[in-house]
């Protein structure tokens, strides 16, 4: 199976002085979930915001404080420390620290360590929003723009201060998708191995009205089809996600068309095909309302509850998979069950008509619908993969490789 792209990769994490010090720390985690190996420079401000010791916990490595320090010299010199990393990111990347990236200035380890490396820098701002839009700031970014250095935001939003607009530092998850960037152009110079493919992915769950205010639906968070769009999009796929309700981002690089209804998913997929890829992650209500009520429907003492008539909603992963014309080549359910998993999976696949169906226990006990980790397997013609508890993101990256060596083994069979 194939691995993480972090897997094995040195990424030497450099945070700057301010209150979104603290997402660093889910930062490190996700880079350690997916095998990069973790140094850590903490400024003299940053640890105002978060203890070496927190950082340490989680990188299982030295925190790094003191330019001075003659332990720190004889042990992993300054230039050492940064030439050593494959990768170094500045999060958060405070005013001060981009104008002394931009001036060349070292008077601190963190400076002193970026302005000696030869490795790529990635850096996420995160400031009040009159010190972003202020002309010195806006100057540095330009100069570092120019020089190379690759930016993760700033996001607009409320800010610490009470403040809003630009200056929010990227959240982990955003920061994670640009590091994994760096390294697919890296490892795919061309582009990604999906580069050329087209690809719809499905995802959230649909809500049908049964009246203005009110609606069936299901307890589908969207995390996992999001993971996998984004997954798919950093192979270099063309990627679209058609996504019932959720409150999720948008993935970066994917074309994102919102949706309530089945019959609304339905229609949005038939308009995004041609596809050469669908994978169907969503958890599409299977009934609606016959006729759902215009005006709220009111309770009244001692009445019955009104009765409400179900019809079947329309079978996307059924649809796509027995399309005579604009068939994707690959077709991909999923199958969330609550027992006999692989069972009624097996059964699934057959009955849609679909090439691979990933089966995940969603039973109370797994705490998988709507949480952040995923159990699956993989049912395809040929036979059953079965994958560890993994995170939602890392079961993506599987799909999404195992997808691309499907087609790479079909090309060299050719």
């Amino acid at each position: 199976m194939a691995e993480s792209i972090l897997n094995g990769r040195r990424v030497l994490l450099i945070v700057g002085g301010g209150i979104a010090a603290y997402k660093c720390l889910e930062l490190i985690r996700r880079l350690k979930e997916r095998g990069a190996s973790v140094r850590a420079i903490l400024t003299e401000a940053a640890q105002q915001f978060v203890t070496p010791l927190s950082v340490s916990s989680l990188t299982g490595d030295k925190v790094y404080t003191d330019l001075f320090s003659l332990t720190d010299e004889a042990e992993m010199g300054h230039i050492e420390l940064s030439r050593d990393a494959d990768l170094l990111v500045v999060a958060p990347a405070t005013a001060d620290l981009m104008a002394k990236m931009a001036n060349g200035l070292a008077n601190d380890l963190a400076s002193t360590a970026l302005l000696a490396t030869d490795k790529k820098v990635l850096i996420a701002p995160a400031m009040n929003v009159r010190m972003w839009t202020q002309p010195a700031t806006q100057r540095n970014f330009e100069t570092l723009m120019a020089d190379g250095v690759g930016f993760v935001g700033p996001n607009e939003g409320d800010m610490a201060c009470g403040e809003y607009g630009p200056g929010r530092m990227a959240e982990p998850a955003e920061i994670l998708a640009a590091i994994e960037s760096h390294f697919n152009e890296l490892a795919y110079p061309g582009g990604g191995p999906l580069k050329g493919k087209r690809v719809l992915v499905t995802s959230g769950p649909t809500h049908e009205p049964i009246d203005p205010v009110r609606y069936l639906a299901n307890r589908s968070s969207g995390k996992q089809g999001y993971a996998i769009a984004q997954a798919v999009a950093r192979l270099g796929a063309e990627t679209i996600l058609v996504s019932g309700p959720t409150n999720l981002p948008n993935p970066p690089g994917v074309t994102v068309k919102r949706v309530e209804t089945a019959r609304e998913m339905l229609a949005a997929c038939e308009s995004a095909l041609p596809a050469d890829i669908a994978i169907c992650a969503a958890a599409v209500a299977d009934w609606r309302v016959a006729s759902d009520a215009e005006q709220k429907l009111k309770k009244t003492p001692g009445e019955q509850a009104p009765a409400l008539t179900l019809v079947e909603n329309p079978d996307i992963l059924a649809t796509l998979s027995q399309m005579k014309e604009k068939r994707p080549s690959l077709v991909v359910g999923f199958a969330a069950e609550t027992e006999k998993v692989v069972e009624h999976a097996t059964s699934k696949r057959q009955r849609k008509g679909c090439d691979w169906i990933v089966a995940n226990d969603v039973s109370p006990a797994t705490g998988v619908m709507g949480g952040d980790l995923n159990t699956v397997h993989l049912i395809t013609r040929e036979g059953q993969e079965d994958w560890p508890l993994l995170p939602k993101q890392a079961v993506a990256e599987r799909l999404a490789r195992r997808i691309a060596e499907h087609f790479s083994n079909a090309r060299a069979a050719e």
